[in-house]
């Protein structure tokens, strides 16, 4: 478990209460206790797994407490708490979420039931300039839909037969040569754009895999002839990323 640098787990911090007495507080995801005892202690660590617990039951029952029988609010909250949605990944839990989030914002007041095809048409159309988001939703509509009628809160689900957007043709540019030495100019080796880019362009993983990686990819390598270059694992599967130019991407990447 992480150690911070106030000697505490992580999401844990000192404070002091009214009567000037320390006490060590739990926050995360909105959710909020002290705790008692010496940190890390047998006692402090049941304390600890049990404030874990209190985050995930409030997870579960996020807007529980406003929402209409038969709404779209109220259909959120179940699949929330489905075992088809705790399942997913952390991370896929949470890019799911926002998508949810924006447009419960919009419609979670309206009843689940009456929503139709031309209403997820007008609903997807308002993303028409984004055609990537107006898919993600649509998809995300589609997952909801089909939990609305495992559970009989709707009969059909309005998504099917909605076609999906284009993507845009071309993507982004790829930078030049003289781009990067730009940006590598601008930007010295020990900051976080530095050491960002350096792991976005020398492995070559997607977005969610660079925010993962820490100084295990050094530690992993440092047992490794200097010859040889890392091999990193990504979230979906495992691959091996070969760079000609392992010694430009060790020095951003080094431990300062």
């Amino acid at each position: 478990m992480l150690r911070t640098r106030s000697g505490l787990p992580k999401n844990f911090s000192w404070h002091e209460d009214r009567h000037g007495t320390r006490r060590v507080r739990f926050r995360k995801a909105g959710f909020s206790t002290y705790l008692s005892g010496i940190p890390w202690s047998e006692e402090f660590m049941r304390q600890y797994a049990a404030a874990l617990e209190g985050v995930k039951a409030r997870n579960g029952n996020i807007g529980a407490e406003r929402t209409i029988p038969g709404s779209i609010n109220s259909l959120i909250v179940s699949y929330y708490r489905s075992p088809e949605f705790q399942g997913l990944k952390a991370s896929t839990r949470t890019v799911r979420k926002r998508a949810i989030e924006g447009f419960r914002l919009e419609h979670g007041a309206k009843p689940t039931a009456r929503l139709g095809k031309a209403h997820v048409r007008d609903i997807l159309g308002a993303k028409a300039n984004t055609p990537e988001a107006a898919n993600n939703l649509r998809k995300v509509l589609r997952i909801l839909y089909r939990h609305a009628i495992d559970i009989g809160m709707a009969e059909t689900n309005p998504v099917i037969g909605v076609p999906p957007y284009k993507s845009r043709e071309g993507g982004l540019a790829d930078w030049s040569e003289a781009e990067i030495a730009a940006f590598e100019a601008y930007y010295p080796i020990g900051s976080k754009p530095r050491l960002t880019f350096a792991l976005a362009l020398f492995t070559g993983q997607r977005v969610s895999d660079v925010a993962a990686m820490g100084y295990q990819i050094s530690e992993a390598t440092a047992s490794r002839s200097r010859n040889k270059r890392p091999a990193l694992a990504c979230g979906s599967l495992y691959t091996r990323s070969w760079r000609a130019s392992w010694s430009r991407f060790r020095a951003p990447i080094s431990p300062s």
